[in-house]
């Protein structure tokens, strides 16, 4: 056993959720990407004096939302509170936050792993303000401050310490990142910062019942460097534990070009941060009546629709588990089959042509001109039997995604692909194709019945790719003895 497989990690992660409101969380500007830096700011962000907040409504019912998804206990009684530390990116000296009053708490998350399911817990789910964006790389001699970002409203979700590897976190950073897009609450983009991430990671002895010294680690800017990053810290711990060294709680970065992390400063203590209630910003309550008016009108979560596909529609896991890897696709693919179109080969046309074509033009939903209508009818051609799936996907489906007023049997017939099943001329071929190969009749008589195959290329061949296979198959047979 190496040193390693002697220790066990801990992991718990901090994610900040971007909100996609309008405005931001306690003034009125837009909470934009993208824009011109220092174009978003107002005085109430940048905390000129006499200056007040007021509450972003939106971001409390996103709140709700996220802790309805993730089975939490919704606190009717919300307080506000400033968390007081100094960055040349926040004007005010100031986070507003919640502090003893999260909106949310004691809820979990079920994440998918190499030993089966298991259930992670959330402490809690709160709200606060974001911090604008220090720059250091665009200036030789001087850091640059945007304080577009200040403002914007984010979720903070905190998990207990109940991930246990890096794959862990990375099944889990994937589940929520699913989740938020699901319920329209965020974007997901850890590369644009609407999604970000730190993980608080130490490492025991397996059997201990102590947790080690705990380290946070910052700055990863997607799920996998978020794994990256975990993995060289367990490392790293377990290396000086092993050389007898020890080591202080302290906040860490990531480096994504060396694969390591660096100290940035020791870790602050809950109390350096001097929260107290923020005067300026009344609690709200949040009453049931509001909690089940939204619940009401939640979408379909990807667990849901996985236990639908599956066990109603009869899906394997691999289809339903791509299928609701997004909710653009789980969408279309429900519009398909509402169409009277069988399940599985809705799911064999997203996953193949229709993903196929979206990944190589590198397209999102939002790009395909194609309405789940025009490929139900495609669908039905083929299994009418009237073109074969080949015939369908490599000249009828092109010919929709350009023209998607055309229906798919009219391109059908304009190529000549519709596909023979009279059985006299299907007869008539076959005997042909027969005739030609006396010896290899011979042979699929003596047992060798992989010869068919053979037989079929050369009828579809002499058919112009118009026979039906089936059929063709099965005559071929029934001449064949």
């Amino acid at each position: 056993m190496s040193k390693y497989d002697q220790y066990q990690a801990v992991i718990g992660l901090e994610v900040h959720i971007q909100l996609l409101t309008k405005s931001k969380a306690y003034s009125f500007e837009a909470a934009e990407y993208g824009a011109d830096p220092n174009t978003l700011v107002s005085p109430i962000t940048l905390g000129h004096p006499g200056t007040l907040p007021y509450f972003n409504k939106q971001a409390m019912e996103f709140g709700i939302k996220l802790g309805i998804a993730t089975n939490c206990t919704i606190n009717e009684y919300n307080g506000f509170a400033r968390k007081n530390y100094f960055y040349a990116d926040l004007p005010k000296g100031y986070q507003i936050t919640q502090d003893k009053t999260p909106i949310c708490t004691q809820g979990s998350i079920i994440i998918e792993t190499k030993e089966g399911d298991k259930v992670i817990g959330i402490t809690r789910i709160h709200l606060e303000e974001d911090a604008g964006k220090s720059m250091h790389d665009k200036d030789p001699m001087d850091s640059l401050v945007d304080f577009n970002r200040c403002g914007v409203p984010l979720l903070e979700m905190v998990s207990e310490p109940d991930l246990r590897s890096a794959e862990d976190a990375y099944a889990y950073l994937t589940e929520v990142r699913k989740l938020v897009r699901y319920l329209d609450i965020c974007d997901g983009n850890m590369e644009e910062g609407s999604l970000r991430c730190d993980a608080n990671i130490s490492v025991m002895k397996k059997g201990a019942l102590e947790f080690g010294t705990k380290v946070e680690v910052k700055n990863m800017n997607s799920i996998r460097n978020v794994q990256r990053a975990i993995e060289f810290e367990i490392k790293r711990q377990i290396d000086l534990l092993e050389a007898g060294e020890s080591f202080t709680s302290e906040t860490r970065s990531f480096d994504a070009t060396a694969g390591t992390t660096f100290s940035l400063r020791s870790k602050e203590a809950a109390n350096d941060y001097r929260y107290f209630p923020e005067p300026d910003l009344p609690p709200f309550r949040v009453k049931a009546d509001a909690i089940e008016k939204i619940k009401a009108n939640m979408p379909a979560l990807p667990r849901e629709l996985f236990a639908k596909f599956t066990k109603e529609l009869g899906l394997s896991d691999y289809d339903a588990r791509n299928l609701t890897d997004s909710k653009e696709t789980a969408r279309y693919f429900s519009e398909v089959i509402a169409q009277n179109v069988a399940a599985k080969a809705a799911a064999n046309w997203i996953l193949g042509p229709v993903k196929g074509y979206l990944n190589e033009e590198a397209l999102d939903w939002n790009g395909l001109n194609l309405s789940p209508k025009k490929l139900a009818e495609l669908i039905a051609l083929v299994d009418s039997g009237k073109i074969s799936f080949t015939a369908a996907s490599m000249q009828v489906f092109p010919e929709l995604l350009k023209d998607s007023e055309k229906s798919p049997e009219s391109i059908a017939i304009e190529k000549d692909i519709i596909q023979e099943s009279n059985d006299d001329f299907l007869e008539s071929i076959a005997k042909e194709v027969l005739e030609a190969w006396p010896d290899k009749v011979a042979e699929y008589q003596s047992g060798k019945k992989g010869v068919l195959g053979l037989f079929m290329g050369d009828l579809m061949k002499k058919s112009k790719g118009k026979a039906d296979p089936k059929k063709a198959s099965a005559i071929l047979q029934k001449l064949l003895g």
